[in-house]
């Protein structure tokens, strides 16, 4: 029965070697065009249309995916344009002459056999078909929920920064002599093509680089001339091991993400825990508690504790009872001080077009101790000259380094980077341990920053995104099919593709990401479109069915609906597979890229890659057998079909 419906589908085959006339090939060509253009344009606006929620995107990841959003819809709107006005012209212009049948063709009439027994032993055995796809479904959530999650995977910037801390009251030559030690060590190291390191802060306000802070970025060489097997982080490691310097904690980032972070959260790490108090002896508590309690915590590594305390201040008390005895006054001593220790302008020149101030104050030799700074000769009207110490008290005290302060509340931080673990993971093991074991004094609280900030906006905005996404394509596939069993029989199609794409980026080894996210929300949009076109072609088999045997359970068998229903997905299984493999050879040739930015479009390519897979044999296999036993269904309780003009 199966080759007498095939033969149907295809009448006038043989005859087609036969010479049409312009107006019978335009007329055929017209009829072919309205047949695919309604499903391929309906499945262009679905993939539009499911992409579109990747608009509400803020922060970093809407500035990194809101132009992939832009420039991929509007490609498909061209594209959907294109394809019910265009198309049809080209077709016109080029399908003349003789054509062979899709039989005639060696790889589809291979495809078509093999297709075919196998579409029937999956009708055969119906139930062990959809147990084997919901328990593919089942076993991909536990994979989806054992996956590690991270805000944006790391874009390799090809180069290193390197941001150690040391005590805050070391002195210009200590790290000075530190920061030679370390560009001597990491020069050393082959894969090292250029380092530049920097102490302190430039003379702006916008950088509060204190001096015991070191910035070094560190060029690396073509990874073509890199050790072999080396990768970036063997090598980040290989420098830690060799730069440990006591009273020194190394910091490894990269410089423009390090930049990133600093503006957007105030934390220069991957996390940070910012601790709030009244005061900054009770802040220093709390956050040597909380570096204790992270530090033996799997995945957390360069701690560093923001310094509240141990800076060192020179304390010139003026001994107000001494000064009438000779002579002098406060404003004479503050002069005397600012002029010899601080420097006082007395003159500026003039270099090109820049004007710079002279600065003039005593010898790095005779203010380099307390004991110096007492013999500071003072003029006194009364007595001559004076030692300073004679109407001071010098001495050194304790003090705050630097005081930070958000939403008007003093703040000290513990921060720590991320290497070797997934950020999500890593930061609620160390969340659940301070929650247990930190107790916070009154007046103090704690706050998680740092890219894990990122991490919980990026997944609160996906939690109302992915529902839309899919209201979205079920309303799309209403529209186009005007009926919600065609709508949900393509809808269910995203479930199924989900397993390949959970597959592939658990085995890759790849976190999940905003990126991840936004690759299964291009995936939904696709794999819907391949469904699309299956529905199509099935509903144009049961439109031949009725018009040969009527709309009626009592003229139509059940064996006649299974054989027309096999015919309707094994006819154009060629497109079918096209459309499918279109998407794939534009997608894996990612994979093999290694360049710049490679790292961020592989977890957005890997979901699509595996999802195409997946939900292609779902639809040339599950879709026809729900749909056949929709049909059976119809028949069975309303005694007629529910037909789709497939036109």
């Amino acid at each position: 029965m199966f080759n007498k419906i095939k033969q149907y589908f295809k009448t006038k085959d043989k005859d087609a070697y036969v010479t049409l006339s312009e107006e019978e090939r335009l007329k055929i060509i017209e009829k072919s065009s309205k047949q695919v253009s309604r499903g391929v344009f309906y499945s262009t606006v679905i993939i539009i249309t499911s992409f579109l929620p990747v608009f509400l995107l803020t922060g970093q990841e809407g500035k990194l995916f809101h132009p992939l959003a832009y420039t991929k819809t509007f490609i498909l709107m061209i594209d959907a344009l294109l394809v019910v006005t265009l198309a049809p012209v080209l077709i016109s212009f080029f399908m003349k002459g003789r054509f062979r049948t899709e039989q005639e063709n060696p790889i589809n009439r291979k495809l078509e056999g093999w297709y075919e027994p196998l579409i029937r032993a999956c009708m055969k055995h119906r139930k062990t078909t959809i147990g084997v796809n919901i328990l593919a479904v089942l076993v991909s959530i536990p994979l989806l929920m054992s996956m590690g999650r991270e805000f944006m995977p790391p874009l390799d910037e090809q180069s290193i920064l390197f941001m150690p801390v040391t005590l805050p009251d070391v002195s210009n030559s200590e790290i000075k002599r530190i920061l030679q030690v370390q560009d001597k060590i990491i020069k050393s190291v082959p894969e090292v093509d250029q380092v530049l390191g920097k102490a302190g802060r430039a003379s702006t306000a916008t950088d509060n680089s204190p001096i015991s802070m070191i910035e070094t970025i560190i060029s690396l060489k073509p990874k073509s001339e890199w050790r072999p097997g080396l990768t970036k982080k063997a090598l980040i490691n290989e420098l830690d091991a060799k730069l440990q310097i006591p009273g020194v904690v190394n910091g490894w980032t990269q410089p423009i993400i390090n930049r990133i972070n600093m503006l957007s959260t105030g934390i220069r790490t991957d996390v940070g825990v910012k601790v709030y108090g009244q005061d900054l002896q009770q802040i220093d508590k709390v956050q040597q508690r909380v570096h204790s309690l992270l530090q033996d915590i799997n995945g957390v590594k360069d701690i560093y504790v923001e310094p509240v305390t141990g800076g060192k201040y020179l304390e010139i008390d003026i001994k107000r009872d001494h000064l009438e005895r000779y002579g002098l006054t406060v404003d004479d001593v503050n002069a005397t001080v600012e002029s010899a220790i601080g420097g006082a302008p007395f003159a500026s020149t003039i270099e090109g077009r820049r004007r710079f101030n002279i600065n003039l104050r005593l010898g790095q030799d005779y203010r380099n101790s307390i004991e110096r700074l007492k013999r500071i000769p003072l003029n006194s009207p009364d007595a001559g000259t004076i030692p300073l110490s004679s109407v001071t008290e010098i001495r050194f005290v304790n003090g705050p380094p630097m005081i930070t302060s958000e939403n008007a509340i003093l703040r000290g931080a513990v921060m720590f980077n991320v290497r070797d673990r997934d950020l999500g993971n890593t930061v609620e093991e160390a969340m659940l341990k301070l929650n247990k074991q930190l107790d916070l004094p009154n007046g103090a609280f704690i706050e998680w920053s740092g890219q894990y900030e990122n991490l919980i906006r990026g997944q609160q905005t996906l939690i109302y995104i992915v529902p839309l996404v899919l209201l979205i394509i079920f309303l799309s596939l209403y529209m186009a099919f005007k009926s919600l069993r065609e709508a949900f029989l393509s809808l269910i199609t995203i479930p199924f593709a989900l397993i390949g794409g959970a597959y592939l980026v658990y085995f890759w080894g790849v976190n999940l990401s905003v990126a991840v996210a936004v690759g299964f929300i291009a995936l939904f949009g696709i794999a819907v479109e391949t469904g699309v076109v299956m529905v199509i072609y099935l509903n144009d088999a049961m439109s031949r069915l009725v018009a040969l045997r009527g709309n009626s359970s009592e003229t139509i068998t059940r064996d006649e609906l299974k054989e027309y229903v096999i015919a309707g997905a094994a006819k154009r299984l060629r497109p079918k597979i096209m459309t499918v493999c279109v998407a794939l050879f534009g997608l894996i040739p990612v994979l093999w890229s290694q360049g710049v930015g490679s790292d961020v479009m592989q977890p957005i390519v890997l979901p699509m890659i595996g999802g195409v897979l997946t939900s292609s044999i779902h639809i040339l296999i599950v879709t026809p057998l729900i749909f056949l036993m929709t049909k059976e269904y119809e028949l069975k309780k309303f005694g007629k079909m529910e037909v789709h003009d497939a036109h």
